[in-house]
């Protein structure tokens, strides 16, 4: 279904957009989350006992009242945020967006915001607007600047029941100072359209109102009211779905997506989770997405200093080290046209090339590739350019590797063809075992 927005351009509500305005995120594949609020003070922790569940949802999981949870604010004053650390940490580990919580479900705002006392310049210390200074670092470093925006509010006294239309019209209205004040916005990142008072009409009028503002801005499916649990990512509203903590096994044929993970198990800042992905298990993740064909947005939970823990800079450095090396594979990629591959590993695409992914180094140093109508014209190492040799007998295709893997996490080999790649049996969208 289509509407027309105010503005005069069109929108998609469901499916698959061919909009250009797509372009940028779906050749970027890779962008960083950061989940950032009132919440990294307790850190986990509430009246001296852990709170089981995920930082920043401390509010709602230890049952704690407004009154007892507002006074957070006079006590953030993140002296050691740093704006130009943070763009230049996601630019190093080869993220090109990032989206940054401009509101989470405990409504504390990290914006200067007219609607409202609860927020960063008024009830905080700081006294400084970090999204106007992450949104002039990332003009500056050339980095598109992306907003998460809760639906669901703890705090404001409107967020529920027959009030709820006054509180949508307080929401809305930071939306205009969202896009607006900020600068060209590239991705507003909805959530919480769980509660009972959202409904598909009032997605479909924020959908419209953020199109009108910035035409060229992108919006996620959590706008509309068409997921079933935290895991459907169906676009059923907005542009793109967005599975969260999974990949899903097939991907999302038909659908641009996006997966959300943590690099522990939290998405703000949680004092007491230690439970790290290692580096490479998260860059086989982000080459299992590209080679589906979706995004993968990265989380940190930054302290409230406004330090991005140490574990997640490392783990970020990692991979960006790798994707220096790799990232022809991952950028601007499609997903692999073979519904199945004889390897552990996966397969991206490019024009004419196809990136295979190699995770575990085969006994026999060879790799075999079946039902490819095209003609090979040259096999390569994509981190030293050394030339492989390899044999063709009709659509079969036999490649002699080196005895050693050039990368234990992930070796990618580059096989040029004569064409765009046609295969006997395709499964778009379906990579690897």
């Amino acid at each position: 279904m289509m509407w027309t927005l105010v503005a005069g351009a069109i929108g998609m509500w469901a499916g698959v957009s061919d909009d250009p305005r797509l372009d940028w995120w779906r050749e970027a594949r890779f962008g960083l989350f950061i989940h950032w609020g009132l919440y990294a003070i307790p850190a986990g922790e509430w009246n001296g006992k852990p709170v089981e569940g995920t930082g920043e949802w401390i509010m709602h999981n230890a049952k704690i009242p407004v009154p007892e949870y507002e006074p957070l604010a006079t006590r953030f004053n993140p002296t050691r945020f740093d704006a130009r650390r943070w763009v230049e940490l996601a630019k190093a580990a080869g993220m090109k967006y990032i989206v940054i919580t401009s509101k989470h479900h405990d409504g504390f705002c990290l914006f200067d915001s007219k609607h409202t006392d609860y927020d960063i310049m008024d009830a905080a210390p700081f006294k400084r607007d970090v999204l106007k200074e992450l949104a002039a670092e990332c003009a500056r470093q050339q980095i598109r600047l992306c907003f998460y925006h809760s639906i669901l509010d703890w705090h404001h006294p409107d967020a529920r029941g027959e009030r709820f239309p006054k509180y949508a019209e307080y929401m809305h209205n930071q939306l205009r100072e969202l896009l607006k004040n900020y600068g060209p916005i590239g991705v507003l990142w909805f959530d919480g359209e769980w509660i009972d008072e959202w409904n598909n009409e009032l997605g479909r009028r924020t959908y419209e109102l953020c199109r009108s503002l910035q035409p060229d801005i992108i919006v996620n499916n959590r706008v509309g009211k068409g997921r079933d649990g935290m895991s459907d990512a169906r676009v059923t509203g907005g542009d793109f779905g967005t599975p969260e903590q999974e990949v899903p096994a097939t991907g999302l044929p038909g659908q641009d997506w996006e997966t959300c993970m943590t690099m522990n198990d939290t998405w703000g800042f949680k004092r007491a989770d230690d439970h790290w992905k290692s580096a490479g298990e998260m860059i086989r993740m982000l080459v299992d997405i590209a080679s589906k064909g979706g995004n993968f947005l990265l989380n940190v939970g930054p302290t409230a200093a406004g330090e991005i823990p140490q574990p997640s800079i490392e783990r970020l450095e990692a991979m960006g080290a790798w994707l220096r090396r790799n990232g022809e594979s991952i950028y601007g990629t499609k997903a692999s046209v073979f519904g199945q591959l004889p390897f552990n590993g996966r397969c991206t695409v490019k024009g004419d090339r196809l990136f295979l992914h190699v995770f575990e180094w085969p006994a026999d140093r060879t790799l075999a590739l079946a039902g490819l109508r095209n003609k090979v014209r040259s096999v390569k190492l994509l981190a030293d350019s050394r030339e492989l040799r390899f044999e063709q007998v009709g659509s079969s295709v036999t490649i002699h590797l080196p005895d050693t893997p050039v990368d234990l996490v992930d070796t990618v080999i580059v096989v040029a063809l004569d064409g765009a790649p046609e295969v006997i049996s395709t499964t778009t969208g379906k990579a690897g075992p």
